[in-house]
């Protein structure tokens, strides 16, 4: 449903992004992640059809970006991270000259603008004015005009930014429930929002794509192994000797002392389970176990090793710095996003 090919953006001798490539199947949501600066909302502000790229080629339910972008635009709902909304029109008439925009026929407009409404829970405000609605509120409108128009592709730019836990919780389930339906690329700095509503995620960093897949087989190749999380009350070099002797074990960390108790991250063999052995030996040497759990490997851990080490970049090269000239031509937006 998304295709994109070495897709590269120049603001004079700065790498906004380069070689970017990736794919997104039809139905998925997938996670886009990067820190700030990275290039996440240059890709997506391409995608949309909102600015060019300097070189590369990009696909959007199966239309070029670039060549065919009015037949793109038919197709995607995009919420960017600083909604632009007209403050001075009420809620359900803007979302009604959005759909009439997006040329829904009058006879399914009223259907349409009710629907959305309802799944981003602003049915209740939609008389108000917009310039009138909290920060929460007119995120859920902009989430609402993006989805108005039952695109095939959603490209969402921070859709909880500004909610209240229970806002985020339900802006979540909506998101997920549109799974299948519609393909959704969703960037956020809210890594476990990622680990809750996208089944793959890709990273960018510095321009480049550094990491993408299936989150578990993201974990996996960055952490290798299982580990657990011990602290036993008993005489460290005993301990310490005890654990690293157990069958199955690969290495054993010093995670520093708890409340009197030495706390260690145990490592093994992914497939194996060492939990039952560490607590055979607590026992049979009478120390005490305090606690004994499996350490989860996390998204959030595989960002950082990755952003930090950037271990899958081909081209380890930073990007370069901007020159006065350079950062005066590139859109505020991009120099601090």
């Amino acid at each position: 449903m998304i295709e994109v090919e070495k897709l590269t953006k120049n603001y004079g001798p700065v790498n906004a992004i380069r070689d970017v490539s990736f794919s997104v199947a039809p139905g998925d949501i997938v996670g886009f992640l990067g820190p700030n600066g990275a290039g996440k909302s240059t890709t997506m502000r391409i995608l949309s059809c909102f600015m060019p790229a300097s070189s590369g080629s990009a696909r959007v339910a199966g239309y070029d970006v670039f060549r065919e972008s009015l037949e793109v635009r038919k197709r995607i709902g995009y919420l960017p991270e600083n909604v632009p909304l007209y403050a001075d029109m009420r809620v359900g008439p803007y979302l009604d000259f959005v759909a009439e925009v997006k040329g829904i026929a009058r006879t399914e407009r009223k259907g349409r603008v009710a629907d959305a409404m309802d799944r981003c829970l602003i049915t209740d405000v939609q008389n108000r004015l917009i310039g009138k609605l909290s920060k929460g509120y007119r995120q859920r409108v902009g989430l609402a005009q993006a989805i108005v128009s039952d695109p095939h592709v959603l490209i969402l730019d921070e859709p909880t930014i500004g909610l209240d836990p229970q806002q985020i919780t339900e802006i979540r389930s909506l998101i997920k429930s549109l799974a299948g339906d519609h393909t959704v690329i969703l960037s956020t700095h809210i890594l476990p929002e990622v680990s809750m509503v996208c089944s793959g995620v890709i990273i960018i960093n510095k321009g480049a794509i550094v990491a993408q897949g299936p989150i578990d087989t993201l974990v996996e190749q960055f952490f290798p192994t299982a580990r657990v999380h011990v602290q036993i009350a008993g005489p460290y070099p005993a301990v310490l000797e005890g654990l690293r002797r157990l069958a199955g074990v690969l290495d054993v960390h010093d995670a520093g002392p708890q409340d009197g108790a030495a706390t260690f991250v145990v490592e093994s063999d992914r497939g194996r389970d060492v939990r039952g052995e560490i607590f055979q030996l607590a026992a049979q040497q009478k120390w005490e176990l305090r606690e004994l759990r499996r350490a989860g490997m996390t998204l959030e851990e595989v960002f950082i090793r990755i952003v930090a080490g950037e271990e899958t970049v081909a081209d380890d090269r930073p990007a370069a710095e901007p020159t006065p000239a350079a950062a005066e031509a590139m859109p505020a937006e991009e120099a601090t996003e």
